[in-house]
């Protein structure tokens, strides 16, 4: 296996999954895609083309590639969150190790079951927690590591989720009701940033979570004065509205489009008109104020850890941008950035006379990723991991990835029950 390139299959075609499947494209000799499963049958046809997968290769579902002898090393798993559990444990059990979309689970029980089989059939399951490989917080992680900034006292982290974002995502989208795609606001948009928590705090463990928040904006009595129910149908307001339809996917149709327009994949080159004729009928076309979205538009998490820190993550949607900032305070100094401006600064305490503080700013900027860079580093790290090579400090192997998902679902239970703090039992 490690003369030759990872044998790998996708299951779920996705955006996600693509993405991370492109290693095949630009490093030949680490991966190659021999086998695809997606329900889809338009998807799974096109990726099979993009692949060259021969047709015995393609399948619709998980269970089927389960079923038959084990024709790959590695399987890309980008399905939707609550059938994570459900379409690895099988395929673990036939042999494969699986690089595995975030979150790993929708609840606890979910994931103890994850963990427990990836043990129990001696597999290798990551966690596509991409940010941990982002040169932005890798070199965070490095200096924490070095002892510079001291003993950390205190970590805050902020996600701020852009309108068009939340729009496309959390009000109208795919992870806008809880009750059909299983995953929290939280759990869906900031296991990410829970999960850079722990890791950054690796060298203590969470003791107790509390957190707060609700949906203060989406609602039906925010809706504007004589609004209608459809954008692009009943709607007078499509040219003004901040949440227009024709505002956020006709007039910028390459925004999110992997989203927006995924029913009308079978055509090769859909025009305005079709785009237009989709948003009167699709979920993306509905009032924003008037979707059945239940998730909340802003929540705050406070974690104590057993060594006395306290960590604190506030995730604050319908933002004029979106990006993610941190703030670590040690016994030696701080660390502050901004992910999305790649840049952030180290302030170390200095003592000497005329002197308050000694800065040294970083600029790790990286373009055209919306993962700072770390998407096919994860990949190739997924890859080495396999072989038996030794993964870098990023690694999100399944038991590590566990911490950051336990906080999230200890912090939607205190959310439901009035901020209540809630025990971390690893």
């Amino acid at each position: 296996m490690k003369n030759r390139p990872l044998k790998t299959i996708i299951v779920g075609g996705g955006h996600r999954s693509l993405t991370y499947a492109q290693l095949a494209n630009i490093e030949k000799d680490k991966m190659e895609i021999v086998g695809v499963a997606d329900p889809d049958e338009t998807r799974r046809n096109a990726i099979a083309k993009q692949f060259n997968i021969p047709a015995e290769r393609c399948f619709r579902t998980s269970d089927e590639i389960a079923a038959i002898p084990k024709f790959a090393d590695a399987v890309i798993n980008g399905t939707m969150d609550h059938i994570h559990v459900s379409t690895t444990v099988p395929l673990l059990k036939a042999g494969y190790d699986v690089l595995l979309e975030k979150p790993f689970s929708v609840n606890e029980a979910e994931a103890r079951e994850l963990v427990a089989a990836a043990e129990k059939y001696g597999r290798k399951v990551m966690v596509c927690f991409v940010l941990r490989y982002a040169p932005f917080y890798r070199k965070i992680k490095d200096i924490i590591m070095s002892g510079e900034i001291g003993k950390i006292i205190g970590i805050s982290t902020n996600e701020y989720v852009s309108y068009h974002h939340m729009s496309t995502s959390h009000v109208r989208g795919k992870w806008n009701n809880s009750d059909r795609c299983h995953s929290s606001m939280l759990l869906a948009k900031c296991c990410h940033d829970l999960d850079i928590m722990m890791w950054l705090m690796s060298e203590t463990k969470p003791a107790a979570v509390s957190s707060f928040g609700c949906n203060m904006q989406f609602t039906k009595e925010n809706a504007p004065e004589n609004s209608g129910t459809r954008c692009l149908v009943d709607c007078p307001l499509s040219e003004e509205c901040l949440y227009s339809a024709k505002r956020l996917y006709i007039d910028h149709p390459d925004r999110w489009s992997f989203y927006v327009w995924d029913a009308l994949e079978h055509l090769e080159n859909p025009t305005i008109e079709d785009k237009i004729e989709l948003l009167k009928t699709s979920p993306y076309g509905v009032c924003a104020y008037k979707s059945d979205n239940n998730v909340v538009d802003h929540q705050t998490v406070s974690v104590l850890f057993e060594s006395g820190a306290t960590g604190t993550h506030n995730m604050i949607g319908g933002t004029s941008y979106g990006t993610r900032t941190i703030h670590i305070t040690g016994t030696k100094g701080v660390i502050e950035g901004d992910f999305e401006k790649g840049v952030f600064t180290v302030s170390k305490i200095d003592p000497r006379p005329g002197c308050e503080h000694e800065d040294t700013v970083y600029d790790v900027k990286i373009n055209n990723d919306s993962h700072g860079g770390g998407d096919l580093d994860l990949v190739r790290d997924f890859v080495a991991y396999v072989r038996g090579e030794t993964p870098s400090v990023s690694c999100t192997d399944i038991s590590d990835s566990l911490l950051g998902h336990l906080v999230v679902f200890l912090a939607d239970k205190s959310m439901e029950n009035g901020g209540q703090p809630e025990k971390v039992i690893v």
